[in-house]
Protein backbone atom coordinates (compact mmCIF):
# COMPACT_ATOMS: atom_id res chain seq x y z
CA UNK A 1 0.00 0.00 0.00
CA UNK A 2 1.44 3.37 -0.70
CA UNK A 3 2.37 5.88 2.25
CA UNK A 4 -0.11 7.91 1.56
CA UNK A 5 -3.35 6.20 -0.30
CA UNK A 6 -5.14 8.78 -3.08
CA UNK A 7 -8.88 9.03 -2.44
CA UNK A 8 -10.75 9.93 -5.15
CA UNK A 9 -14.10 11.58 -4.14
CA UNK A 10 -16.89 12.25 -6.44
CA UNK A 11 -18.52 15.61 -5.18
CA UNK A 12 -21.47 16.74 -4.47
CA UNK A 13 -22.73 19.90 -2.85
CA UNK A 14 -22.31 20.22 0.47
CA UNK A 15 -18.71 17.93 0.62
CA UNK A 16 -17.87 15.77 3.09
CA UNK A 17 -15.92 16.37 5.98
CA UNK A 18 -12.67 14.75 5.60
CA UNK A 19 -10.85 16.53 8.09
CA UNK A 20 -9.51 13.87 10.10
CA UNK A 21 -7.94 12.27 6.84
CA UNK A 22 -5.57 15.34 6.44
CA UNK A 23 -2.09 14.04 5.98
CA UNK A 24 -3.52 10.27 5.94
CA UNK A 25 -5.08 10.41 2.39
CA UNK A 26 -4.53 12.72 -0.67
CA UNK A 27 -7.79 13.57 -1.50
CA UNK A 28 -8.41 14.51 -4.77
CA UNK A 29 -11.95 15.37 -6.40
CA UNK A 30 -13.98 14.97 -9.69
CA UNK A 31 -17.10 15.60 -11.21
CA UNK A 32 -18.52 13.02 -13.84
CA UNK A 33 -16.74 14.77 -16.68
CA UNK A 34 -13.34 14.19 -14.71
CA UNK A 35 -13.63 11.08 -13.31
CA UNK A 36 -12.95 8.53 -16.07
CA UNK A 37 -9.09 9.91 -16.62
CA UNK A 38 -8.74 10.23 -12.64
CA UNK A 39 -9.92 7.00 -11.61
CA UNK A 40 -6.83 4.77 -12.49
CA UNK A 41 -4.85 6.69 -10.09
CA UNK A 42 -7.18 6.03 -7.24
CA UNK A 43 -6.58 3.71 -4.77
CA UNK A 44 -10.18 4.51 -2.92
CA UNK A 45 -13.58 6.15 -4.73
CA UNK A 46 -16.15 7.71 -2.57
CA UNK A 47 -19.25 7.81 -3.97
CA UNK A 48 -20.10 11.50 -2.31
CA UNK A 49 -22.60 11.90 -5.15
CA UNK A 50 -24.71 9.00 -4.82
CA UNK A 51 -27.50 10.32 -7.04
CA UNK A 52 -24.86 10.21 -10.19
CA UNK A 53 -24.82 7.10 -12.31
CA UNK A 54 -21.10 8.33 -13.50
CA UNK A 55 -19.23 5.76 -12.31
CA UNK A 56 -21.59 2.92 -14.09
CA UNK A 57 -20.33 5.02 -17.41
CA UNK A 58 -16.55 5.68 -16.13
CA UNK A 59 -15.27 2.35 -14.65
CA UNK A 60 -12.42 1.23 -16.21
CA UNK A 61 -12.86 -2.60 -17.58
CA UNK A 62 -8.97 -3.38 -17.55
CA UNK A 63 -6.02 -1.67 -16.61
CA UNK A 64 -5.54 0.32 -12.54
CA UNK A 65 -8.39 0.84 -10.71
CA UNK A 66 -9.75 1.89 -7.10
CA UNK A 67 -9.33 -1.71 -4.71
CA UNK A 68 -12.15 0.21 -2.93
CA UNK A 69 -15.45 2.01 -3.84
CA UNK A 70 -17.49 3.45 -0.93
CA UNK A 71 -21.20 5.04 -1.72
CA UNK A 72 -22.90 7.50 0.46
CA UNK A 73 -25.98 5.38 -0.08
CA UNK A 74 -27.68 2.05 1.01
CA UNK A 75 -28.11 1.10 -2.61
CA UNK A 76 -25.69 0.54 -5.19
CA UNK A 77 -27.69 -0.02 -8.39
CA UNK A 78 -26.52 3.67 -9.33
CA UNK A 79 -22.97 2.61 -9.82
CA UNK A 80 -23.15 -1.41 -10.06
CA UNK A 81 -22.00 -1.92 -13.73
CA UNK A 82 -20.53 -5.23 -15.36
CA UNK A 83 -16.98 -4.67 -15.28
CA UNK A 84 -16.84 -3.34 -11.30
CA UNK A 85 -19.07 -6.36 -10.70
CA UNK A 86 -16.63 -8.79 -12.11
CA UNK A 87 -13.42 -6.90 -10.58
CA UNK A 88 -11.70 -7.48 -7.08
CA UNK A 89 -12.85 -3.82 -6.13
CA UNK A 90 -14.71 -4.08 -2.60
CA UNK A 91 -17.63 -2.03 -2.57
CA UNK A 92 -19.33 -0.71 0.76
CA UNK A 93 -22.48 1.16 1.45
CA UNK A 94 -24.12 3.36 3.61
CA UNK A 95 -26.04 0.32 5.61
CA UNK A 96 -27.09 1.75 9.09
CA UNK A 97 -27.18 5.20 8.59
CA UNK A 98 -31.13 5.67 7.22
CA UNK A 99 -32.91 2.25 8.93
CA UNK A 100 -34.54 4.33 11.67
CA UNK A 101 -34.99 8.12 10.01
CA UNK A 102 -36.70 5.48 7.28
CA UNK A 103 -39.00 3.71 9.72
CA UNK A 104 -40.34 6.59 11.06
CA UNK A 105 -41.04 8.40 8.10
CA UNK A 106 -43.30 5.07 7.17
CA UNK A 107 -44.69 5.67 10.45
CA UNK A 108 -45.62 9.18 9.79
CA UNK A 109 -47.00 7.87 6.59
CA UNK A 110 -48.69 5.05 7.38
CA UNK A 111 -50.46 7.46 10.52
CA UNK A 112 -50.86 10.80 7.87
CA UNK A 113 -53.02 8.50 5.79
CA UNK A 114 -55.01 6.29 8.17
CA UNK A 115 -56.02 9.78 9.69
CA UNK A 116 -56.48 11.60 6.36
CA UNK A 117 -54.10 14.38 7.13
CA UNK A 118 -53.00 15.70 3.62
CA UNK A 119 -57.18 16.65 3.02
CA UNK A 120 -57.69 18.08 6.77
CA UNK A 121 -54.34 20.35 6.00
CA UNK A 122 -56.19 20.98 2.19
CA UNK A 123 -60.18 21.59 3.75
CA UNK A 124 -58.05 24.09 6.53
CA UNK A 125 -56.59 26.12 3.48
CA UNK A 126 -59.79 26.88 2.27
CA UNK A 127 -61.38 27.36 5.62
CA UNK A 128 -64.21 24.68 5.10
CA UNK A 129 -65.04 22.60 8.41
CA UNK A 130 -65.76 19.08 7.10
CA UNK A 131 -66.08 16.38 9.52
CA UNK A 132 -65.34 13.02 8.81
CA UNK A 133 -64.06 9.50 10.34
CA UNK A 134 -60.53 8.07 10.27
CA UNK A 135 -58.77 4.83 10.48
CA UNK A 136 -57.40 3.18 13.46
CA UNK A 137 -54.18 1.97 12.60
CA UNK A 138 -53.96 -0.19 15.80
CA UNK A 139 -54.75 -3.81 14.51
CA UNK A 140 -54.00 -3.20 10.91
CA UNK A 141 -51.81 -5.58 8.90
CA UNK A 142 -48.85 -4.20 7.03
CA UNK A 143 -46.32 -6.43 4.64
CA UNK A 144 -42.68 -5.06 4.82
CA UNK A 145 -40.82 -6.12 1.00
CA UNK A 146 -37.28 -5.81 2.18
CA UNK A 147 -35.65 -7.61 4.72
CA UNK A 148 -32.83 -5.89 5.24
CA UNK A 149 -31.65 -3.42 8.29
CA UNK A 150 -34.43 -0.88 6.34
CA UNK A 151 -37.32 -3.00 6.16
CA UNK A 152 -36.41 -4.62 9.52
CA UNK A 153 -36.64 -1.20 11.22
CA UNK A 154 -39.90 -0.66 9.69
CA UNK A 155 -41.45 -3.91 11.30
CA UNK A 156 -40.28 -3.03 14.86
CA UNK A 157 -41.83 0.69 14.23
CA UNK A 158 -45.29 -0.35 13.14
CA UNK A 159 -45.47 -2.99 15.64
CA UNK A 160 -45.18 -0.75 18.01
CA UNK A 161 -47.97 0.87 16.55
CA UNK A 162 -50.08 -2.02 17.38
CA UNK A 163 -49.84 -2.79 13.10
CA UNK A 164 -49.30 -6.80 13.15
CA UNK A 165 -46.20 -7.23 10.10
CA UNK A 166 -45.09 -9.78 8.01
CA UNK A 167 -41.41 -9.07 6.42
CA UNK A 168 -40.51 -10.44 3.09
CA UNK A 169 -37.03 -11.41 1.58
CA UNK A 170 -35.42 -12.96 -0.92
CA UNK A 171 -35.45 -16.64 0.74
CA UNK A 172 -37.52 -17.60 3.64
CA UNK A 173 -35.97 -18.45 7.09
CA UNK A 174 -36.98 -17.47 10.26
CA UNK A 175 -39.23 -14.45 10.84
CA UNK A 176 -38.83 -14.02 7.63
CA UNK A 177 -41.38 -15.11 4.03
CA UNK A 178 -40.06 -15.39 1.18
CA UNK A 179 -41.38 -14.85 -2.69
CA UNK A 180 -43.67 -17.53 -2.97
CA UNK A 181 -45.70 -15.54 0.48
CA UNK A 182 -45.80 -12.76 -1.33
CA UNK A 183 -49.15 -12.32 -3.74
CA UNK A 184 -51.29 -14.58 -0.46
CA UNK A 185 -50.01 -11.77 2.24
CA UNK A 186 -50.57 -8.56 -0.17
CA UNK A 187 -54.38 -9.92 -0.15
CA UNK A 188 -54.77 -9.31 3.33
CA UNK A 189 -52.46 -6.21 4.01
CA UNK A 190 -53.49 -3.09 5.00
CA UNK A 191 -50.11 -1.41 4.83
CA UNK A 192 -48.03 -2.30 1.75
CA UNK A 193 -44.46 -1.21 2.54
CA UNK A 194 -41.46 -1.45 0.00
CA UNK A 195 -37.99 -1.38 1.11
CA UNK A 196 -36.57 -3.89 -0.88
CA UNK A 197 -32.84 -3.05 -3.02
CA UNK A 198 -32.92 -2.78 -6.68
CA UNK A 199 -31.83 -6.20 -8.39
CA UNK A 200 -32.95 -8.52 -11.40
CA UNK A 201 -35.86 -9.99 -9.70
CA UNK A 202 -37.32 -6.67 -7.66
CA UNK A 203 -37.16 -4.84 -10.80
CA UNK A 204 -40.77 -3.62 -11.39
CA UNK A 205 -42.39 -6.44 -8.66
CA UNK A 206 -44.96 -3.88 -8.28
CA UNK A 207 -47.13 -3.88 -11.61
CA UNK A 208 -50.79 -3.89 -12.49
CA UNK A 209 -51.28 -7.38 -11.52
CA UNK A 210 -49.17 -6.85 -8.20
CA UNK A 211 -51.80 -3.92 -7.32
CA UNK A 212 -54.82 -5.83 -8.37
CA UNK A 213 -53.90 -8.64 -5.46
CA UNK A 214 -54.26 -5.86 -2.62
CA UNK A 215 -56.95 -5.21 -1.26
CA UNK A 216 -59.25 -2.21 -2.09
CA UNK A 217 -58.93 -0.75 1.44
CA UNK A 218 -54.86 -1.11 1.22
CA UNK A 219 -52.49 1.61 0.53
CA UNK A 220 -49.04 1.07 -1.19
CA UNK A 221 -45.80 2.68 0.38
CA UNK A 222 -42.36 3.26 -1.86
CA UNK A 223 -39.10 3.69 0.35
CA UNK A 224 -36.90 1.55 -1.34
CA UNK A 225 -35.88 2.30 -5.04
CA UNK A 226 -38.51 3.97 -7.78
CA UNK A 227 -37.82 1.01 -10.45
CA UNK A 228 -39.16 -1.35 -7.88
CA UNK A 229 -42.62 -0.07 -9.50
CA UNK A 230 -44.46 0.06 -12.80
CA UNK A 231 -45.77 3.60 -12.36
CA UNK A 232 -48.20 3.13 -15.13
CA UNK A 233 -49.35 0.53 -13.03
CA UNK A 234 -49.49 1.97 -10.24
CA UNK A 235 -51.40 5.21 -11.82
CA UNK A 236 -54.45 2.90 -12.98
CA UNK A 237 -54.57 1.33 -9.84
CA UNK A 238 -55.53 4.54 -7.89
CA UNK A 239 -57.49 5.99 -10.78
CA UNK A 240 -59.52 2.67 -10.77
CA UNK A 241 -59.84 2.97 -6.91
CA UNK A 242 -58.35 -0.79 -6.60
CA UNK A 243 -56.77 0.53 -3.68
CA UNK A 244 -57.04 3.45 -1.14
CA UNK A 245 -53.78 5.66 -1.29
CA UNK A 246 -50.00 5.05 -2.03
CA UNK A 247 -46.88 6.91 -1.05
CA UNK A 248 -43.84 7.67 -2.72
CA UNK A 249 -40.45 8.80 -2.08
CA UNK A 250 -38.74 7.54 -4.81
CA UNK A 251 -39.43 7.27 -8.58
CA UNK A 252 -38.06 5.21 -11.55
CA UNK A 253 -36.88 9.00 -12.13
CA UNK A 254 -35.78 11.53 -10.47
CA UNK A 255 -36.57 14.83 -9.93
CA UNK A 256 -40.10 13.63 -10.99
CA UNK A 257 -41.07 15.07 -14.09
CA UNK A 258 -43.82 18.38 -13.57
CA UNK A 259 -45.77 16.63 -16.23
CA UNK A 260 -45.74 13.12 -14.20
CA UNK A 261 -49.16 12.13 -13.71
CA UNK A 262 -48.46 10.96 -10.33
CA UNK A 263 -48.65 14.55 -9.24
CA UNK A 264 -51.99 14.78 -9.58
CA UNK A 265 -53.41 11.07 -8.46
CA UNK A 266 -56.22 11.28 -6.17
CA UNK A 267 -54.97 9.34 -2.96
CA UNK A 268 -50.94 10.02 -3.36
CA UNK A 269 -48.73 11.38 -1.29
CA UNK A 270 -45.26 12.71 -3.43
CA UNK A 271 -41.80 13.32 -1.15
CA UNK A 272 -38.57 14.08 -2.93
CA UNK A 273 -36.24 11.04 -2.13
CA UNK A 274 -36.11 12.60 1.74
CA UNK A 275 -36.84 9.68 4.22
CA UNK A 276 -33.80 8.87 5.57
CA UNK A 277 -32.44 12.37 5.42
CA UNK A 278 -32.61 13.80 8.85
CA UNK A 279 -30.74 16.62 10.05
CA UNK A 280 -27.13 15.69 10.26
CA UNK A 281 -27.30 12.76 8.04
CA UNK A 282 -24.19 14.38 5.79
CA UNK A 283 -22.28 14.45 8.98
CA UNK A 284 -23.17 11.09 10.08
CA UNK A 285 -21.94 9.45 6.20
CA UNK A 286 -18.94 11.04 6.31
CA UNK A 287 -17.86 10.11 9.98
CA UNK A 288 -19.11 6.36 8.78
CA UNK A 289 -16.97 7.10 5.85
CA UNK A 290 -13.82 7.93 7.83
CA UNK A 291 -14.40 5.05 10.29
CA UNK A 292 -14.32 2.62 7.20
CA UNK A 293 -11.03 4.71 5.68
CA UNK A 294 -9.46 4.16 9.26
CA UNK A 295 -10.28 -0.04 8.97
CA UNK A 296 -9.28 0.15 5.55
CA UNK A 297 -5.63 2.06 6.16
CA UNK A 298 -4.81 -0.69 8.94
CA UNK A 299 -5.66 -3.73 7.23
CA UNK A 300 -8.74 -4.63 9.11
CA UNK A 301 -11.45 -6.20 7.59
CA UNK A 302 -14.34 -3.63 6.19
CA UNK A 303 -17.74 -4.01 7.48
CA UNK A 304 -20.81 -2.85 5.01
CA UNK A 305 -19.37 -5.38 2.02
CA UNK A 306 -21.66 -5.71 -0.94
CA UNK A 307 -22.37 -8.43 -2.41
CA UNK A 308 -21.71 -7.44 -5.98
CA UNK A 309 -23.67 -10.12 -7.56
CA UNK A 310 -26.83 -9.81 -5.49
CA UNK A 311 -26.84 -5.89 -5.02
CA UNK A 312 -27.13 -5.49 -1.29
CA UNK A 313 -24.77 -6.84 1.99
CA UNK A 314 -25.92 -9.62 2.73
CA UNK A 315 -27.81 -10.11 6.04
CA UNK A 316 -26.31 -12.36 8.65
Amino acid sequence: MAAVPTLLVLDADPPPRLGRLTGRARVVHADAATLAERLPAADVLLVWDFASHAVRAAWPGEGARPRWVHTASAGVDHLMCPELAASDTVVTNARGIFDEPIAEYVAALVLALAKDLPRTWELQGRREWRHRESRRVAGTRAVVVGSGPIGRAVVRTLKALGVTTALVGRVPRTGVHGPDDLDRLLARADWVVAAAPLTESTRGMFDLRRFGVMQPSACFLNVGRGQLVVEDALVEALEKRWIAGAALDVFAAEPLAADSPLWRMPGLLVSPHMSGDTVGWRDELGAQFVELFERWAAGRPLVNVVDKQRGYVPGH
